[in-house]
């Protein structure tokens, strides 16, 4: 009973105060309560609700306020932006080799000098199809940084910093340069496809040079010879990036100040055999006909070596190696080993480039050593490199038959032909008994299909090669084909 008259009490309090002091007391519970279901109605509601609450910190997962392209279609060229340093002085000669691998429709990025080049420079000459090829003068930014020994590296390691800032769309890769680097742009996308630019990559080649290593660093991608950093690590690097500058002021190149600052990140260098830095002086024969299995992608230096083909020049050996490449880019140098049983004779061949045929049976091992036709960078010493070679013998009978390309076609819409000739460099082998037979070969003849497009996404496996018509030579030309190897096949002696 004495329940039922206090809650009447209650209820009369809240109708009918009997005080101006209660009436005070019942505004402020009102106000509390009110309070307590508005929050309790908010938090029910924005806990089932998918659309969006105004007060709400978190996206639900069909948020559409602010959305995003997919971004999980595969890599393709225009995700790539090369980033290459330059400067007005050399514009003019450097750009005549940069246009044999720049495609003006497919290719994004600039070429970053300097200053404004000559107007001469700019108008005199374009691509092959006539169109000029992108530049830009870096921000004046980097002339307030100290250095000890090369002011242009300074500029050159902020490349990546002014690229980045252009905010250009869909990036995924930063591909830095020099203008004299060749890239092999189709195997660059096929590689950078294998990795995942939403996580952080520093991708590149070490010098071929012990003692550039030894200088500079083992760890180091090397900016000559390439360097793909990818989107997520270009977004932290640049934010750190003039603090490395300051620190490592006493660095002597724009590749070692960014691998200083990458190493601060915490991300070590990913090497790919395909970029060559090409520290290394004379012929680059020997290591052009002895590639590692692994898709070419870049070359450096090469106005500094020999002419990759007799009897041409740089520009024109570049070009000559460039038409096999557009046929078939993932083939372009790779090696095939062969054997002609019958005369014991062993056959190597870079596509796209030479063969080499020695009168006897060289095991596939030493096949795939280069030649030392080069010698190191600084020192011009016959070594160390970073790979084993082999000497050229000074006797010309212990040397190989050569043979360079000569001609590439189109067979249908999958295979190609390629023709390689004979070469006599030199002083020729006098011995008859071996040599003649292959003197006799002034031409061969090897038919490929082409590579699949995702041949690099798998483990990698060197393809077989075989001499076609029992061996026979007709008219001076040896047919060669390169196929896949059977399910037993070995590359044995």
């Amino acid at each position: 009973m004495s329940s039922r008259q206090d809650l009447l009490k209650m209820t009369a309090f809240f109708i009918s105060p009997e005080k101006p002091r209660d009436i005070s007391v019942l505004i402020t519970r009102t106000a509390l309560l009110l309070c307590l279901f508005t929050s309790i109605t908010l938090v029910l509601c924005v806990s089932f609700s998918n659309r969006p609450h105004p007060f709400s910190r978190f996206t639900s997962p069909n948020r559409k306020a602010f959305p995003r392209p997919p971004d999980n279609s595969p890599t393709n060229i225009s995700h790539l932006l090369f980033c290459v340093g330059g400067s007005a002085k050399t514009w003019q000669e450097r750009r005549a080799l940069s246009s044999l691998w720049w495609d003006v429709n497919l290719t994004r990025g600039f070429f970053w000098l300097d200053e404004e080049p000559e107007a001469t420079a700019v108008n005199s000459y374009g691509t092959e199809s006539g169109i000029s090829l992108p530049y830009r003068v870096s921000n004046p930014e980097w002339t307030r940084f100290k250095y000890s020994s090369s002011r242009y590296a300074v500029r050159v390691a902020r490349i990546i910093l002014d690229s980045f800032n252009l905010k250009l769309p869909n990036v995924r890769w930063f591909v830095l340069g020099d203008d004299d680097t060749v890239f092999f742009t189709h195997n660059l996308v096929s590689v950078l496809a294998r990795y995942d630019h939403r996580e952080m990559w520093y991708i590149g080649g070490i010098s071929e040079s012990v003692e550039q290593n030894v200088m500079h660093a083992y760890d180091m991608a090397f900016g000559g010879g390439g360097i793909a950093v990818s989107y997520a690590l270009a977004e932290k690097l640049v934010k750190a990036l003039d603090g490395c500058l300051n620190r490592y002021f006493y660095f002597y190149g724009s590749d070692q100040r960014i691998w200083a600052c990458i190493y601060e990140i915490g991300v070590p260098l990913t090497k790919e055999p395909g970029f060559h830095q090409f520290d290394i002086r004379g012929d680059p024969y020997g290591l052009l006909a002895a590639h590692p299995m692994a898709p070419l992608l870049s070359f450096h230096h090469v106005e500094a070596l020999t002419p990759m083909f007799p009897n041409k020049t740089r520009t024109d050996s570049l070009k000559a190696l460039i038409e096999p490449y557009r046929l078939d880019p993932s083939r372009i140098l790779q090696q095939y080993i062969c054997y002609d049983s019958k005369r014991k004779w062993s056959i190597t061949i870079a596509w796209g480039y030479t063969i080499q045929i020695y009168p006897w049976l060289v095991s596939a091992v030493d096949q795939h050593m280069p030649l030392q036709t080069f010698r190191t960078w600084r020192s011009w010493s016959n070594g160390p490199f970073t790979f084993k070679t082999r000497p050229v013998p000074d006797n010309p009978c212990e040397q190989p038959v050569l043979y360079f390309l000569d001609r590439v076609e189109e067979v249908g819409s999958s295979g190609t032909r390629t023709r390689y000739k004979l070469s006599i460099l030199g002083k020729a082998c006098n011995n008859t008994t071996d040599y003649a037979p292959v003197m006799a070969v002034k031409n061969i003849v090897v038919t490929s299909m082409k590579m699949a497009p995702d041949y690099w996404q798998k483990a990698p496996h060197r393809q077989c090669c075989e001499i076609m018509d029992k061996g026979s030579i007709k008219s001076g030309t040896m047919q060669i084909r390169i196929r896949n190897c059977r399910q037993w096949e070995t590359t044995s002696v």
